[in-house]
């Protein structure tokens, strides 16, 4: 039994790499499938669009995805047409292109992973650079290759070029080549800048490192315990709801929030260091669910940086 139960721990601890793993495995899945299913390059004028829409196309889609995903996204812009202070707070209008920024670099993981995946499995490059027009690259793709290279090389993905076999799977090799080399540089400047982007934000953060180990504690267990509190106080409202109907009889008072204690509490959560809170709800609660105050000191948002699986 305690077996089990340090392995539950475990996994717990490690749910962000976990959750980045699965991430990674389904954008492989998904690009394998891809490659085998859907895509057949047409060896014709068409190879540069058809072969940068399977690169970028799933990339733009899956940015989208992410953006749906996050919750930060939805609690940002949830009521800003009806009350643009949300986004944009007396004395702290950056405040939106923070976040949203953390947002999006959150958003962009896995889109990052499908051009790295596909950029390193050559396919889809190969497909779109045999179909380019452009004078410069011709040069360089087809330097020391007969003048059969600049006509023909749309059909070098197919292999049914004129031209000797030779130069024909020099060309396949050349542009795998590239397309690879690409790839491990968009891995290694997304890994470089993910540290950099994560090292500033250590170096100004104006708490401790227990205390923020504290703080994503809280933040975990504040969330578990949310949602199961939604849940029973809801099911014991419709449940007296129902009972009320049905026996035709007034109902007993039943105690919520009210709508300015709602709205507070789906605020972003923003650091003052006059005031020890550990979240919206928390300095909520704290306040007597009063209206929380537009002054922003600064943004924790490490507290949100979870993986959306």
């Amino acid at each position: 039994m305690d077996g089990i139960q340090n392995i539950l721990k475990f996994l717990t601890n490690q749910k962000n790499v976990i959750g980045y793993s699965f991430m990674a495995l389904l954008t492989l899945g998904g690009e394998r499938l891809f490659s085998i299913v859907a895509f057949r390059c047409p060896c014709s004028a068409e190879n540069f669009a058809y072969g940068m829409v399977f690169l970028f196309a799933p990339a733009w889609v899956l940015l989208i995805i992410g953006y749906f995903l996050n919750s930060r996204m939805w609690r940002l812009f949830t009521g800003c047409c009806v009350n643009p202070r949300k986004i944009f707070p007396k004395g702290n209008s950056c405040h939106f292109f923070y976040v949203f920024g953390q947002i999006t670099l959150n958003a962009l993981v896995a889109p990052m992973m499908w051009l790295s995946v596909a950029l390193l499995n050559g396919t889809f490059y190969e497909c779109a650079m045999s179909g380019t027009n452009n004078p410069h690259l011709l040069k360089i793709i087809c330097k020391d290759k007969s003048s059969q290279c600049w006509n023909e090389l749309h059909k070098v993905a197919c292999g049914k070029t004129s031209m000797p076999l030779e130069d024909t799977q020099e060309l396949k090799l050349t542009l795998q080549a590239q397309s690879q080399i690409l790839g491990w540089c968009v891995v290694s400047t997304a890994a470089f800048f993910s540290l950099l982007t994560t090292c500033y934000v250590r170096c100004r953060s104006k708490i401790s490192h227990l205390q923020m180990k504290f703080w994503k504690t809280y933040a975990d267990q504040e969330k578990e315990q949310f949602d199961k509190t939604f849940l029973e106080y809801a099911s014991r409202l419709s449940e007296r709801n129902l009972k009320c109907f049905f026996e035709n009889k007034k109902p007993d008072a039943f105690p919520m929030p009210t709508f300015e204690a709602w709205e507070a509490a789906s605020e972003l959560y923003s650091f003052n260091r006059t005031q020890q809170h550990y979240s919206t709800l928390h300095r909520v609660v704290e306040d007597g669910q009063g209206i929380i105050s537009e002054e922003i000191e600064t943004t924790l948002d490490f507290v949100d940086n979870r993986v959306d699986v």
